[in-house]
């Protein structure tokens, strides 16, 4: 888990690197271009590609690659502006939102002391954004927005029967994005590009790529309960690359609100755990 949060962590700093010379759109379809066919590969690879799948599951599966696409806009959008340790401290209260979101939609039980967290946990993101700020605007918003896309996504892949394959999931989920980026990248223009710009283009499809499948084998191999909370350790590596790269480390108060959103992401992800056990029938 450590190692597939290094790797989004990475696509997130090339991206953004990329993105002071081309357009979100045409950086979004290059790298679909690497890691749509590298997924293609290793699901072709392990016979996750031509498979059935009823219709209620396609619709999972389609509502998630929808998901997958407004997600990757406004976060992309977002990271384009903001220093790369505040987006992704602000993506930190993922495994609050979807907790909340499970429990609102679909009706899974949550105890008042997750609720507590998750109240918690969203004064964090406050302290984060800190509306009427100098530092809050549209791309905050966007933030925010890409958060509650990937808490659609990350929530709704819940509903997936365990026989749909992961690999096969995510590949869908790509191949929107990659159709999107090169539509939009028609109509807003093509920026020529050096050699070592498609490099660094190439490294963040890998990375990304990388990223989805260290998270499936952490999640398929480890216990959640164990491997979940590593999932904090991108804010360590963002914090590292936004200053290797853009001179960038985040205030005091970013720091103090992203400490009481992991602090209390962490407490849900205990307490679920307890809640699991509590619900597992004694032999």
């Amino acid at each position: 888990m450590t190692v597939s949060l290094f790797s989004f962590v990475s696509n997130d700093a090339l991206m953004k690197y990329l993105f002071q010379a081309i357009s979100i759109e045409q950086g979004i379809f290059l790298r679909g271009l690497v890691s749509v066919p590298l997924l293609f590969a290793i699901a072709y690879a392990r016979k996750s590609l031509f498979i059935r799948i009823d219709r209620r599951n396609w619709k999972v599966v389609l509502v998630r690659a929808f998901s997958e696409l407004g997600a990757t806009m406004a976060f992309l959008t977002a990271l384009s502006k903001m220093p790369l340790a505040n987006v992704t401290a602000i993506l930190q209260s993922l495994p609050l939102t979807v907790t909340m979101f499970a429990a609102i939609f679909f009706g899974e039980k949550v105890g008042w002391r997750r609720w507590s967290a998750i109240l918690i946990g969203f004064v964090g993101v406050l302290i984060i954004i800190r509306p009427g700020g100098e530092g809050f605007n549209q791309f905050s918003v966007l933030a925010l927005i890409a958060v509650g896309f990937i808490t659609l996504r990350d929530a709704i892949t819940r509903r997936l029967d365990p026989s749909v394959p992961s690999l096969f999931v995510a590949l869908i989920s790509a191949v929107p994005v990659l159709l999107f980026g090169g539509g939009m990248s028609v109509a807003t223009g093509w920026t020529p590009m050096t050699s070592g710009m498609y490099g660094t283009i190439t490294l963040a499809g890998i990375a990304i790529t990388g990223g989805h499948l260290f998270a499936v084998m952490a999640m398929r191999n480890g216990e959640i309960s164990f491997v979940a909370p590593f999932r904090y350790t991108g804010m360590i590596w963002a914090i590292l690359f936004g200053f290797l790269l853009f001179g960038d480390l985040p205030d005091m108060t970013t720091i103090f609100g992203t400490v009481i959103v992991v602090g209390m992401g962490i407490y849900a992800l205990h307490r679920e755990q307890i809640h699991q056990v509590a619900a597992t029938p004694k032999p």
